[in-house]
């Protein structure tokens, strides 16, 4: 049976996230079971009355087999966090969004992604920067992740695609409300090097309420995030707070201390994000040098004695980065540069906070020969 049509449906109940969709679908077994369960049973889960009043209102409006069918014949695809395509990335953060909704097509090279964010009132500095890093990230085989939103989410998608690069755009609307307007013929073009994705139902206007949560997403996908300007009250802050908060890399370009574009990023620098002087800054913090021959390995098997060592610690529960340098006997900065490339060829996950799982037979990514 296909659980799609009742994943959506449950994106439409007010009042229900990701934490609450769990709840009821470890309870009842399934989307569809808990989408059709007696309204007396739902009262087990112990959710909000509001939660579940809302469902029980929601479902006797709409269809979701319906639904379902209107969105995928409009070349939408639709992609649950139980899907094997659903981002793996994203996947580790806390509390994941249960739907995507995307347009174009999410390849598994694009573990290898950078967030390039900023403001719309881009400098003609902020512009130069933004094409530069965008540039070198897709002429190395990076793919950038913005907010298809004016100045730098533009400019950063525009470059990697005038280079031949792979881009994601993240919305804050659905995917038939591309905002700012003007970008529509730029998301057809990332449509076809890339994806549009939105976690928001088709027909969501662009609010301005759902832009921060949606840089949660951009942070999300992405291994790193990267603020070129941005004022001291930018929604690029916010995704640099998500990306800290997910255990990812967040780099700042540092600009004059007086312009205001350049306030939010100085004070990131400040309080501890690194400095981007120079492109090659993120590939070397990121041990990203030889990317294409990672994406080339199928050939997965560990590469020297510490990746051997750090597989044979590792198991499938998660393990804290200090408490398998312990168990090593390495120095961490060589466990955590270890830990990296392996997860970058699909033979460890981290899971948030410096979290470490293996990867074994059977699951996505490393096999053993």
């Amino acid at each position: 049976m296909n659980q799609k049509p009742y994943w959506v449906g449950f994106n439409l109940v007010k009042g229900i996230g990701a934490v609450r969709l769990a709840a009821l679908i470890n309870h009842f077994g399934s989307p569809e079971e808990a989408w059709k369960a007696p309204a007396a049973d739902l009262y087990a889960v112990n959710l909000p009355q509001k939660s579940i009043e809302s469902l029980i209102t929601t479902r006797k409006e709409i269809d979701p087999e319906e639904i379902f069918e209107k969105i995928t014949s409009n070349g939408i695809q639709i992609i649950t966090r139980d899907d094997p395509e659903y981002p793996e990335r994203l996947a580790c953060i806390d509390q994941p969004p249960p739907v995507l909704y995307c347009r174009g097509t999410i390849k598994p090279e694009d573990r290898w992604s950078v967030a390039l964010v900023g403001t719309r009132r881009v400098t003609s500095y902020g512009r130069q920067v933004t094409e530069q890093l965008a540039t070198y990230l897709a002429r190395n085989g990076i793919t950038v992740v913005s907010g298809l939103a004016r100045g730098v989410d533009g400019t950063a998608h525009q470059a990697a695609l005038n280079n031949g690069g792979r881009t994601i755009a993240i919305l804050g609307s659905g995917l038939d409300q591309i905002y700012p307007p003007e970008h529509r013929a730029l998301a057809e073009k990332i449509i076809e090097n890339g994806a549009i994705i939105s976690d928001y139902f088709p027909d969501t206007p662009p609010d301005a309420a759902n832009f921060p949560p949606r840089n949660r997403i951009i942070a999300g996908l992405s291994l790193a995030t990267v603020v070129i300007e941005a004022g001291e009250k930018s929604g690029a802050l916010i995704t640099a707070t998500f990306a800290a908060e997910q255990g990812r890399e967040v780099f700042a370009v540092p600009g004059p201390i007086y312009a205001p574009q350049s306030k939010g990023t100085n004070r990131l620098i400040s309080e501890g994000a690194q400095p981007m002087l120079s492109p090659e800054d993120i590939l070397e913090a990121l041990n990203l040098k030889k990317v294409d021959q990672y994406k080339q390995a199928s050939l997965l098997l560990p590469v020297d004695e510490l990746e051997e060592k750090l597989l044979g610690i590792l198991d499938l529960e998660p393990m804290y980065i200090d408490d398998i340098q312990s168990r090593s006997g390495y120095p961490v900065e060589k466990v955590a540069a270890a830990l990296t490339m392996m997860e970058l060829k699909g033979m460890v996950r981290q899971i948030g906070g410096m979290t470490y799982m293996a990867i074994r037979d059977g699951q996505e990514g490393y096999q053993t020969r």
